[in-house]
């Protein structure tokens, strides 16, 4: 029986494409984080921006915007006011730069100013990695903050800016919720007003598996995307199963999350999920 009626299928509001491919700019330090050295905010907007563009010429049909490098990663509460500024300038500049869709995800965790940098930038979604329940993870205990995110977007009537979650988020340990399935969880997700469901494994680049996929269509009617570990071996079992994917590391030179995006290898997944599509 169904917990709320049904809504619009995000993915096909937001992308001209069966089952998309967004591809994942990892960022450059922004200032005030540990790694950050100095550079210019010329350097780092144009990083992203190369990125980006690389993305789109190779075929993808969105990118999300990621303070990757902003190791070790604050709590929500925690993120300053410099990560949504420079995040909002470098998000507009990839928009700017590019004709595909974007979003935006401020590490760890942070809604609220995933949903400011996103008005402010005209970015299309957010990822939240944790959206309702809590998780053990490497910043603490992590709680989802749905009810405070969708207040804060109404406030800034931000309606327009879709919400794709992680359901059994990475990078961390469930036991606060291991007594309940993973459909469960995916069913809060929806509950919660999310517009996506993410499933993933356990860490960047790890693939996600089938059963994981799986688990979570049975729990909720919204679109499932793929957000770790799809690569060119892995695209076509996995894609079968999934509405779309969040791609980075398979993308990058040598496989590494921390590389340049390679056209060809992005190319080369399109191919391959272009085997899927009608």
């Amino acid at each position: 029986m169904a917990m709320l009626p049904k809504r619009v299928n995000a993915l096909t509001k937001l992308f001209n494409s069966s089952k998309p491919l967004i591809g994942t700019i990892h960022c450059s330090a922004f200032p005030g984080s540990p790694r950050y050295q100095g550079e210019t905010m010329k350097a780092i907007i144009q990083h992203a921006v190369e990125e980006g563009c690389a993305y789109a010429e190779g075929g993808m049909n969105g990118i999300i915007v990621e303070n990757s490098w902003d190791l070790p990663f604050l709590r929500p509460e925690d993120i300053w006011h410099e990560t949504v500024a420079t995040m909002s300038v470098v998000a507009d500049s990839v928009r700017e730069a590019t004709s595909i869709p974007i979003g935006i995800n401020v590490l760890a965790n942070a809604g609220e100013a995933a949903i400011a940098v996103a008005k402010a930038s005209r970015a299309s979604f957010i990822r939240v990695n944790q959206w309702v329940n809590a998780y053990v993870s490497n910043e603490g205990i992590v709680q989802g903050d749905s009810a405070r995110i969708l207040r804060y977007r109404s406030m800034l009537q931000a309606r327009d800016v879709a919400i794709f979650a992680d359901v059994h988020v990475k990078h961390g340990a469930h036991a606060i919720v291991a007594d309940r399935p993973v459909e469960e969880q995916a069913r809060d997700v929806e509950f919660f007003d999310a517009d996506v469901a993410i499933a993933t494994g356990s860490h960047t680049g790890d693939a996600t598996p089938i059963e994981e996929i799986e688990n979570i269509r049975r729990g909720t009617s919204l679109p499932v995307l793929i957000g770790s570990g799809l690569s060119v071996g892995n695209a076509f079992d996995l894609m079968e199963k999934a509405d779309g994917a969040i791609v980075g590391t398979s993308l990058k030179e040598n496989g590494e999350w921390w590389g340049r995006v390679s056209v060809d290898r992005v190319r080369a997944l399109v191919r391959e999920v272009n085997r899927l599509r009608p």
